[in-house]
């Protein structure tokens, strides 16, 4: 958990460093978190080539790897379903469509404000940067009590980038094609699930 509360910690520091405008405006014009996820990508890359078990794990699970972007989507349209039922703001439909973000938040926050309102946009914005603050924050114990595909599973779409050095880091580097894997297909459904849900 130390790694973890290490990343809450930067991400509260920089949500002060944000609201307080304690940046130099140079700093804030620039989107430098994309040239920290390309270098944390490239070694992320690094321990997969370096590691000899990640093609043979591949070749072991062959058709079996589309089960885990597949049980991620049941998974989550179960997990939201339920959510629709003992809430009453929030329609089946609409609920069904904020998890269709997989924690892609950035995409499907935008989508499902240009085709519903406002107000969804930003439910599926908070929700699905939750899904990824979870994630970041529960990987160890994610990976200790529900084995090593739950990491991925809660990543959802953000298992192939923002979450992938820290799920890599507790279930090992072997497993990160299977994650990489997972997260593009999520991410390319997304548009696609979003509106058809929509």
């Amino acid at each position: 958990m130390k790694g973890s509360l290490i990343i809450l910690l930067f991400f509260v520091l920089g949500i002060f460093a944000g609201i307080y405008q304690m940046l130099p405006d140079h700093f804030l014009e620039n989107d430098y978190s994309m040239y920290a996820l390309y270098f944390l990508m490239f070694l992320v890359g690094i321990g997969i080539g370096s590691n000899k078990k990640s093609l043979d794990l591949i070749k072991s699970v062959n058709f079996k790897i589309l089960l885990v972007p597949l049980s991620v989507i049941v998974g989550t349209y179960i997990g939201v379903s339920v959510f629709a039922l003992v809430q009453d703001n929030l329609t089946w439909i609409d609920s069904l469509a904020i998890g269709s973000g997989f924690g892609y938040y950035s995409l499907s926050s935008v989508l499902i404000s240009e085709v519903s309102t406002d107000v969804l946009g930003v439910i599926a914005l908070l929700s699905n940067i939750t899904r990824e603050i979870i994630t970041l924050l529960l990987t160890p114990v994610f990976a200790r009590y529900f084995g090593k595909l739950a990491p991925i599973s809660s990543g959802g779409a953000t298992a192939m980038d923002t979450t992938l050095p820290i799920i890599t880091k507790y279930i090992g580097s072997d497993y990160a094609v299977i994650s990489v894997f997972s997260g593009v297909v999520l991410t390319i459904l997304v548009p696609f699930l979003i509106a058809l849900i929509l």
